[in-house]
């Protein structure tokens, strides 16, 4: 009779194989996560709130005030007396689960807004993702 099967050498042999593959992509990926957070950060404000905060002070004659924020994207504020919005489909997170932090007129761009995101750490550090850099 025989018996057809795999040993104990060739099921190790699978293993070790396995956990080489392992061993050399993991390293590649460690740390992509957090590549791909900062560069969808970077895209909100460069690109997405940006182009929503150009169409508002399009239509209304200038971006929203600090104290409106953000919010204003969403929902018609006091001072938006042309307001064709909504800009944006929710409420602008950050991918670390945050707001964007928004000031008008912006201490680093006078001429317009800041707006960033305090980054992984929640706080205003060498991590922060923002329009002015």
């Amino acid at each position: 009779m025989n018996k057809r099967g795999f040993t104990l050498i060739e099921l190790m042999l699978v293993v070790i194989i396995i956990g080489a593959l392992v061993a050399m992509v993991m390293p590649r990926l460690t740390g992509r996560s957090e590549q791909a957070r900062v560069a969808a950060a970077k895209a909100d404000v460069t690109a997405n709130i940006a182009t929503a905060l150009k169409l508002f002070e399009l239509d209304n004659g200038n971006f929203p005030t600090t104290q409106d924020g953000l919010q204003s994207l969403l929902v018609k504020a006091a001072g938006a007396n042309n307001w064709n919005g909504p800009y944006l489909e929710r409420k602008p997170i950050d991918p670390w689960g945050r707001e964007y932090k928004y000031v008008s007129p912006g201490t680093h761009r006078p001429q317009d807004y800041d707006l960033y995101s305090l980054g992984k750490d929640g706080q205003e550090s060498g991590d922060d993702v923002a329009n002015w850099e």
